[in-house]
């Protein structure tokens, strides 16, 4: 399976690139804007996997032009099976304090990049692909909400309706869109966001969810939020 990932420097996106790169076959493009770590994690999946293929590019997402990436994956992949829209920008600030540039930011990274990437690669994905973009608790309507966080569970919960919207829109392609809104899982944005907090959850456990669903959820889901969590938030 040819499978592009986003975010994939670190914590969720890294673990879940691991495990598919671990099946034969698998080839994976990993997108993140630091270079080095994604160069050392595609070093280590290829070196313990010589029947996978594990490709970095560096890219920012919150500004890059996404046609040329299309381009580029499409140089060194030629169709997409799967594409795992997992980057994210998280902004915890008190909401009278955000600024536009802020605003900006948190959502080109998580609406805008996904839609534009969906956009730039929907040539080279064939019937049978599945999309999966990563949301958040934050953004369910009725889930609980916590101080701070406006525009990122605005943010998420742009995603979710996105998903769903295209979802509808791609259904005659054969083309499935499904987003997973985690809960809380132990990595270095939400240590952050929840300082002293610890989750129940690893990025390597959670990881684990993340590449089966990806290539076996679009068969029993299509255009479902999903809750995955084991707490709140």
């Amino acid at each position: 399976m040819n499978i592009v990932i986003t975010g994939a420097s670190s914590g969720i996106g890294r673990e879940t690139a691991k495990i598919l790169a671990s099946t034969p076959g698998n080839r994976l493009i990993v997108i993140a804007r630091d270079n080095l770590k994604i160069q050392s994690l595609a070093g280590e999946c290829n070196i313990k996997s010589r029947e996978t293929v594990v490709q970095p590019i560096q890219f920012d997402l919150s500004k890059g032009d996404f046609d040329q990436l299309a381009q580029q994956i499409n140089r060194q992949l030629g169709k997409v099976d799967v594409l795992i829209n997992n980057a994210g920008a998280m902004l915890v600030k008190p909401f009278g304090n955000i600024t536009p540039a802020e605003v900006d930011e948190v959502l080109n990274v998580n609406v805008k990049a996904p839609l534009l990437l969906i956009q730039s690669l929907l040539p080279v994905m064939q019937p049978g692909s599945h999309i999966v973009n990563i949301g958040s608790m934050g953004g369910v309507q009725g889930s609980v909400k916590f101080s701070g966080l406006s525009a990122y569970s605005a943010s998420k919960g742009a995603l979710a309706v996105l998903t769903e919207c295209l979802a509808e829109e791609l259904k005659e392609r054969h083309i499935s869109v499904n987003c997973l809104a985690f809960g809380a899982v132990q990595t270095e944005m939400f240590a952050k966001a929840f300082a002293g907090y610890t989750a129940p959850l690893t990025a390597d456990k959670m990881a684990d969810f993340v590449a089966n669903f990806a290539i076996n959820g679009h068969r029993y889901f299509n255009g479902k939020i999903l809750p995955v969590s084991l707490s709140t938030p």
